[in-house]
């Protein structure tokens, strides 16, 4: 019996799900980061999915994959990597009866079960995909260099930014001031530059991390935690809207929204999108199904059609 395997990657993990025909979940597993950017390189990502797929795949064989379709953080972003990218599924499944996207496509997918409408996904980094009548707009994913608003990474980076800030007095210190030098596990201001800069050689992942201190000092009642969620909250609007008169979607008329991605696990971020989105002809809906089986349905549907 056929099997269909979908294969979500991020930029903290890579998750592997396999599906039966009926859609029914056969086998998940989850692997390190396939994103390629920054060093680690394609064979680190070669490295990820022989793991996945054969952990995924023990027992039944990778012939037994029916379809396939693999989901690669900054899949596009530098298209002289596509065709690198396009090869490697095929070398550890043995057979071409897949293809790859970028994984805006599984947060989409899973969101609104692979159906019309926009999803925005806020992890390590942010983008917003959208789907209309056959026609498909991404907005956003810039990168953390030059966009990525509204991610964990910019919310981090604006809490370290007001944690210095606070640390040499161009501003009160609040609790969050506290809170930064706990997560750092420094007793000395300046030693945050030891942290981030040197030690963990501003890691995107680590940096990224430290979004939630913030959140968590919003949730508490921290005033200048809130206001940096805040911000991030109108910047995933904004992502949103542009996705939406991208697609031609009339003013007034109802764009089913969903969204997805470890910032809004943090119920201070999702209940201030909820608020954002009210009152306006954007209808927020609550997920369908993780970014890892929408990855999986989308190969299902794919497959079949």
């Amino acid at each position: 019996m056929s099997c269909y395997l979908g294969v979500d990657g991020g930029g903290t993990k890579t998750e592997f799900v396999l599906v039966d025909a009926q859609g029914r979940v056969v086998a998940r597993d989850l692997q390190p980061t396939s994103y390629y950017f920054g060093g680690a390189g394609l064979e680190a990502v070669e490295e990820v999915l022989r793991a996945g797929i054969a952990n995924v795949t023990a027992g039944i064989g990778t012939e037994e994959v029916g379809y396939a379709f693999f989901a690669f953080p900054g899949y596009g972003e530098a298209s002289a990597d596509v065709p690198a990218l396009d090869a490697l599924p095929g070398k550890v499944l043995g057979h071409d009866r897949y293809e790859c996207g970028n994984d805006m496509v599984s947060g989409w997918a899973g969101s609104l079960g692979g159906r019309d409408g926009i999803n925005v996904v806020a992890g390590t980094g942010s983008v917003a995909y959208g789907e209309r009548a056959g026609a498909a707009h991404r907005v956003g994913g810039w990168s953390e260099l030059f966009g990525d608003e509204g991610s964990a990474y910019w919310v981090a980076v604006k809490g370290l930014a007001a944690f210095s800030r606070m640390a040499d007095g161009r501003e009160p210190r609040t609790a969050l001031y506290g809170a930064v030098r706990t997560a750092l596990g420094i007793t000395e201001d300046l030693d945050a530059i030891g942290v981030v800069v040197d030690r963990w050689q501003g890691q995107r992942t680590r940096v990224a991390a430290l979004a939630r201190t913030v959140t968590a000092a919003a949730e508490a009642g921290d005033e200048r935690a809130l206001g940096i969620v805040r911000a991030a909250v109108a910047e995933l609007v904004e992502l949103v809207e542009a996705t939406a008169r991208a697609l031609g979607h009339d003013a007034g008329e109802v764009v089913p929204v969903s969204c997805s991605g470890g910032l809004f696990e943090a119920p201070v971020v999702l209940a201030e999108f909820r608020a954002a989105l009210a009152g306006t002809s954007y209808d927020l809906r609550e997920p369908l199904h993780d970014p890892g089986l929408g990855s999986a349905l989308h190969a299902l549907r794919r497959g079949t059609s």
